[in-house]
């Protein structure tokens, strides 16, 4: 089975920090491209970051400069580290695992149950 189990989450203050983690078990963890989306209350589910299977990165445009995601395959584990945290970055996060489709396999997306990030003074 493949899991997902994303940890790290909790309440900080404005400006804090936070370093969330996923665990992933049951794959290849280095052939796929992972990702952490987050959803607010009331809003989609949006990307935040992303880093392939091959350590290329993305950010969407309001945590540029303030997040950083990585990824340690010998450990199967993806990091977000969640610097100057605002309001507005509260919400669920969660660990995506994709991999896209092949000669022998569909696309493929595992999903982690999600950590709870709460700024707030």
């Amino acid at each position: 089975q493949v899991q997902l189990v994303e940890s790290g989450g909790g309440l900080v203050q404005p400006g804090g920090s936070l370093r969330l983690s996923c665990a992933v078990s049951g794959t290849i963890f280095s052939t796929y491209d992972m990702g952490w989306y987050r959803q607010a209350p009331g809003q989609q589910r949006i990307l935040v970051a992303r880093v392939t299977s091959n350590g290329i990165t993305d950010y969407t445009d309001s945590v540029k400069g303030r997040f950083t995601i990585s990824r340690d395959n010998a450990r199967k584990t993806m990091y977000l580290q969640m610097n100057s945290l605002n309001p507005e970055d509260t919400a669920v996060y969660y660990c995506n695992a994709h991999r896209g489709a092949s000669s022998w396999n569909g696309p493929t997306d595992y999903w982690g149950q999600g950590t709870q990030v709460t700024v707030s003074s």
